[in-house]
């Protein structure tokens, strides 16, 4: 069985954590003075997330803060990320040939998706095609670093644009989720590394570090793992009940056909260009967008759920492909 990083024998985890919290007294370091600025950022704001100054310095004095992930630089590119967002329908159309295999994961997993429809009130459909969308429920896997990601986005990336300081900034807050992370579950901060997309983006549902702390546990157990299907399973549909505040069921039968939506969507964007499926305005920034649902009636509630599911991804074309996979996936062997 591998090994996973988010899964301790309690008593390991108990042990690490009481040598961590003695540490600073035996070791020495009492401050966040580092040559990197960003990295004094990061280490004070670990420790007051509660952090053991000890354990920030150690973490940030590690050999890993020395490798650079070139790839995953230029895969942030404004040119790259235009790219992704382009391939983005092409990705939904290839998809709909896998509604077979995420009915199957929804009958292998059927136990886990009731459970996660109880107490996060989130559709399995839902769930499962989020999954499917994200790592081919697990079948697509991870060859980047999350913290090395991070690490190059905050040492080579230069304040000079909004974007950049975006960019900058999530990487800093990742950063200290991770060490945040490992520091209380007992990870020494050497064997802190969890293997990623190229945006730092981890296991089968591609939680950001920042969203660790929604990580959901299936069965008995201290924490969760988000390698494991059912883990991942109660991980998303607590990502959406807490963060997209999605908390009522969809109902199927107040969908239309979601393979006209999505048709009718793509026309509308290729003839618009900067156009949303469900908004007006960005909530980042205040632009303004060619809105497809707006003051369309039959639309308003695929539109609300549209919403909730671009808190997972801020992207119209990630929304209603999911959606759509969620409605053949429901429908699935009923015509």
């Amino acid at each position: 069985m591998k090994a996973s990083r988010f899964r301790l024998p309690r008593a390991t985890a108990a042990a690490w954590l009481g040598t961590l919290l003695a540490a600073p007294a035996l070791s020495g370091y009492s401050n966040c003075d580092f040559k990197i600025g960003a990295y004094e950022t990061i280490c004070k704001k670990a420790v007051e997330k509660g952090v053991g100054i000890d354990y920030a310095n150690r973490y940030l004095l590690s050999p890993q803060t020395q490798a650079r992930d070139a790839e995953s630089l230029k895969l942030f590119s404004p040119k790259m990320i235009k790219v992704h967002h382009a391939n983005e329908k092409r990705a939904n159309n290839a998809l709909v040939d896998f509604v077979p295999d995420i009915a199957e994961n929804l009958r292998r997993y059927a136990d886990a998706y009731s459970a996660a429809e109880k107490r996060f009130h989130v559709n399995r459909e839902v769930i499962a095609a989020i999954l499917a969308k994200e790592t081919r429920l697990g079948r697509i896997g991870s060859k980047h670093d999350a913290f090395t990601v991070f690490n190059t986005l905050v040492c080579e990336l230069r304040p000079d644009s909004p974007r950049n300081s975006g960019l900058i900034a999530m990487a800093e807050r990742n950063i200290v989720a991770l060490m945040h992370h490992c520091y209380m579950h007992g990870i020494a901060p050497a064997d802190c590394r969890f293997n990623s997309s190229y945006a730092g983006a981890v296991g089968i549902p591609q939680f950001m570090p920042q969203n660790f702390h929604l990580i959901e546990r299936y069965g008995d157990g201290q924490t969760g793992d988000l390698d494991t299907m059912e883990d991942a399973i109660l991980s998303t549909a607590r990502f959406l009940n807490e963060n997209a505040d999605f908390t009522t069921l969809m109902d199927w039968n107040r969908i239309p056909e979601m393979d006209k939506v999505e048709n009718a969507w793509y026309d509308y964007d290729f003839a618009h260009g900067n156009a949303s499926f469900a908004f007006e305005k960005s909530s980042k920034n205040g632009a303004s967008y060619h809105c497809y649902a707006c003051g369309k009636p039959e639309l308003a509630y695929l539109s609300d759920y549209v919403k909730k599911i671009m808190r997972y991804n801020n992207s119209s074309h990630y929304a209603v492909g999911v959606l759509r996979l969620a409605y053949d996936a429901h429908f699935y062997g009923r015509h």
